[in-house]
């Protein structure tokens, strides 16, 4: 299991996420270009201590991650046709999050296997990125008995 952020705008998100992935011992990539500066101080003020136990790769673009991690791509998305909690994950998907902006552009919808959504009430837009990547990784996680002891 692996999580992915496409281009993500917010270095505080991406501090948080790699702290997720530090604590669920998950990899974590992110697809540039990033919408801020990516240096150490900021990834560390969202991410404290947690990041020196986190694998986290960067990769130049989207063709460098795709040659890079070729597996099966679960987009979480706004958009998706399929409700987490009937989305079937396995242990070496990659959840894959747009950026906080823009969401993710068509040829990472038409690269993903499955498109995901988190189901909200009525009327609101999102959730935060690193929380979503939060719960779909737990779910992911839950279904694939990959939660570390």
């Amino acid at each position: 299991m692996r999580i992915a952020l496409y281009q993500p705008d917010i270095a505080g998100n991406v501090g948080a996420v790699l702290r997720v992935g530090a604590c669920f011992g998950v990899p974590v990539d992110i697809i540039e270009p990033c919408g801020f500066v990516f240096s150490d101080a900021r990834m560390r003020r969202a991410g404290m201590d947690y990041l020196a136990h986190v694998a986290m790769v960067r990769h130049a673009d989207w063709a460098a991650f795709r040659r890079a991690q070729p597996g099966r791509l679960v987009l979480l998305t706004a958009h998706g046709a399929t409700p987490l909690h009937t989305a079937r994950f396995a242990s070496d998907d990659i959840v894959l999050m747009g950026s906080e902006s823009g969401g993710a552009p068509d040829l990472v919808h038409e690269a993903a296997a499955l498109r995901v959504r988190i189901p909200m009430r009525a009327g609101l837009r999102s959730l935060n990125l690193a929380v979503s990547a939060g719960i779909a990784l737990a779910e992911a996680l839950r279904q694939t008995e990959g939660f570390p002891e």
